[in-house]
């Protein structure tokens, strides 16, 4: 169900933070199937990994439109395996999950006792719900 006001637009990070093995595509260059102003080039035909994927912000009313993945340089995502609640940034902004409103979001979330990451490429940062936050090992 498409949410009033939560629309991609111009929006692509997932398409450039994610890993997509079936696409050898790794981490941090624009997916090539990635076409600036009108989306993904193979989208009828794109990879399961991409169906499934689900943005946080799209799906959630609650998400406040100032915390769009490319406004903010973060995609909000949970790991159906871990139970994680992970804020990917973008390569090029590694601290982005710094940005105070995204910050004051993931302190949030982690006060619910759920396990908050900050990712930026091989590096990650678990937020505590203090609002200490350090590398994690």
């Amino acid at each position: 169900m498409d949410i009033p006001g939560k629309a991609c637009g111009a929006c692509n990070m997932c398409c450039k933070v994610l890993d997509i093995e079936e696409l050898n595509k790794p981490a941090g260059p624009l997916c090539p199937n990635c076409v600036a102003g009108s989306g993904c080039a193979i989208y009828n035909s794109r990879p399961d990994v991409c169906r499934d994927y689900i943005c946080l912000w799209k799906s959630d009313r609650g998400l406040s439109p100032q915390l769009r993945p490319d406004r903010v340089g973060t995609i909000l995502m949970e790991d159906d395996d871990t139970d994680e609640y992970r804020a990917v940034c973008d390569p090029d902004k590694p601290f982005a999950w710094r940005n105070p409103l995204v910050f004051k979001h993931l302190v949030a979330i982690a006060k619910t006792g759920r396990t908050v990451v900050a990712k930026a490429g091989l590096k990650s940062w678990r937020i505590r719900e203090t609002g200490e936050w350090g590398p994690c090992l």
